[in-house]
């Protein structure tokens, strides 16, 4: 497994950011499937508002809603590239935004009302697929918004990555949350929060100390699984 990993995976991605990654992607899944079946019978907050109302849908920004995906895989690649206290540091913040985010889901479950979807273009049939597999539910803050903007503010400050590249991902991550509207999976306040979760965790992180904490736990997952005990990047920064 060790030399597969050195052959094929650290070419893209540090061997000790790896297990972290699939880590966070772990946790998020959890918290959002979790919550969604713990609080499945609880009454659900709509915080729909005349504003959201006047906003149109539609369906063909479902493009960019699903291409969010692949879009944070590689940006969070990229920010496992960077230097390892930051990274860290990220994955920190990654970490207490989901916690902030159970919270909400399990105290303040949301949902809004979805509009019937009676077009018959591939957008439409995509939008009714989207409909049916993720319910109106966990929508606040919202987790697309919350993940996109970690994409940017992730790598925004790399002198490595070109400036054109942090310049789309800024972009790119408005259009989500545009997306996120024009489809009608989020409302504004969802966006809000989910903004302002990433900005808040993201500058707690990087002003206090927790973050060695989780390092050391990965660190240690990382020696009993891929032993990868080079010396370059062994001890907290």
């Amino acid at each position: 497994m060790k030399h597969f990993l050195k052959k094929y995976v650290e070419p893209i991605l540090p061997l000790y950011a790896v297990i972290p990654l699939i880590g966070s992607f772990l946790i998020n899944s959890v918290v959002y499937s979790t919550t969604m079946a713990l609080c499945a019978d609880l009454p659900h907050y709509d915080f729909t508002t005349d504003l959201d109302r006047m906003v149109p849908f539609v369906p063909w920004f479902v493009y960019i809603y699903f291409l969010s995906f692949p879009f944070w895989a590689v940006n969070y690649i990229l920010i496992g590239r960077g230097e390892k206290k930051q990274f860290y540091q990220f994955l920190t913040a990654d970490l207490s935004s989901r916690m902030v985010c159970l919270f909400f889901f399990v105290f303040v479950p949301t949902t809004n009302v979805r509009p019937e979807v009676t077009g018959i273009s591939f957008a439409d049939n995509l939008m009714r697929m989207l409909y049916s597999i993720d319910q109106p539910t966990n929508l606040f803050p919202s987790i697309h918004c919350l993940v996109s903007w970690f994409c940017f503010i992730g790598i925004k400050d790399r002198t490595d990555i070109p400036v054109w590249y942090k310049s789309f991902s800024c972009v790119f991550a408005i259009l989500i949350f545009i997306s996120t509207q024009v489809t009608k999976q989020h409302y504004l306040i969802d966006i809000a929060g989910g903004v302002l979760l990433a900005e808040v965790t993201f500058r707690i992180s990087r002003r206090v100390q927790a973050y060695r904490y989780v390092q050391k736990f990965y660190e240690r997952i990382n020696a009993w699984i891929i032993n990868d005990n080079r010396k370059r990047g062994d001890t907290i920064a």
